[in-house]
């Protein structure tokens, strides 16, 4: 009962925090940076592991300053997502401006659904908001539940504010079964880890053997779905731009693994153009193939 009480008044108190404007939120970002980095080393041996493992090709010196320039960005991505919980329709399509959203309607009008992959990269929260903003058809974010039920279900609620309907991996096939006469956008993290038991799919991402989740591939084909990755760029401080790719248009035809190494391979080629955004204090290669047997 007393981390219940805790964990609202936690809640508000981020509640509050998000009322503050941009410019104070990035005055606290800064100093957020120098604690994360400087003093309390958050997670700095995780990511750079996973720095080594992903660019050996790279000089010490080099991915040092990867480091450093992620640490930088992590502060604003907290910020940023603290103000997710607030922030109104109009900011929003201000600070993650489309590109081409208009493929999303170009699909709807030829009947298909959309299956997004998406990945832990620039500001995924806000982009989130911003492509469930494109359309008024029916919209589904997959995630996976916080071990925190207060929290998890604070942070929902502000997700499905724009109308996204909120729904755990455990349980999307089940939805989409549901919906499935219904035309659908529905939006994945494509480097999401699975769990132990369902890594049941190995492949080469930045340089090491990783477990994917194969849910974008089943679901795209259960739907007959068009596959496309929603790219997110840094255009400015807090500003971005969002962006549908096309991936694949014939998911019924594509060969196994097809879709998911299309995907994968996409978010790798994107991480590697600006390797600074993606989150690389997420322990991503915690499942050993030797583990499995693979």
């Amino acid at each position: 009962m007393i981390n219940k009480g805790l964990s609202r008044l936690g809640a508000f108190f981020l509640y509050l925090v998000s009322l503050l404007p941009f410019w104070f939120l990035y005055l606290i970002s800064d100093v957020l940076f120098f604690i994360l980095y400087h003093i309390i080393g958050y997670r700095r041996k995780v990511v750079q592991e996973n720095l080594l493992h992903s660019f050996p090709e790279k000089s010490e010196r080099e991915r040092g300053l990867i480091e450093k320039k992620y640490f930088k960005y992590l502060a604003d991505l907290i910020m940023e997502t603290i103000k997710t919980i607030t922030i109104s329709p109009e900011e929003t399509l201000r600070r993650m401006r489309g590109t081409n959203i208009e493929m999303i309607e170009h699909y709807f009008e030829q009947g298909k659904s959309i299956v997004a992959a998406t990945g832990h990269y620039c500001n995924w929260e806000l982009g989130a908001l911003g492509f469930g903003l494109a359309t008024d058809k029916k919209r589904i974010a997959v995630y996976k539940p916080l071990s925190n039920a207060v929290f998890d279900g604070f942070f929902n609620k502000s997700r499905s504010r724009f109308g996204v309907t909120m729904v755990s991996m455990k349980q999307i096939f089940r939805k989409m079964i549901e919906h499935r006469t219904e035309l659908t956008f529905s939006m994945f993290a494509s480097d999401q880890t699975p769990v132990k038991n369902e890594a049941n799919y190995f492949t080469t991402f930045l340089n090491q053997p990783t477990a994917v989740f194969l849910g974008i591939e089943k679901l795209a084909q259960l739907g007959d779905s068009v596959v496309v990755f929603c790219r997110i760029d840094l255009v400015k401080r807090g500003f971005y731009t969002g962006t549908i790719v096309p991936l694949i248009e014939d998911p019924k035809n594509s060969k196994p693994g097809e879709i998911t190494e299309s995907h994968v391979k996409y978010l790798e080629s994107i991480i590697r153009e600006k390797p600074e955004y993606w989150l690389w204090s997420h322990r991503r290669w915690k499942i050993k193939p030797e583990e499995l047997g693979h």
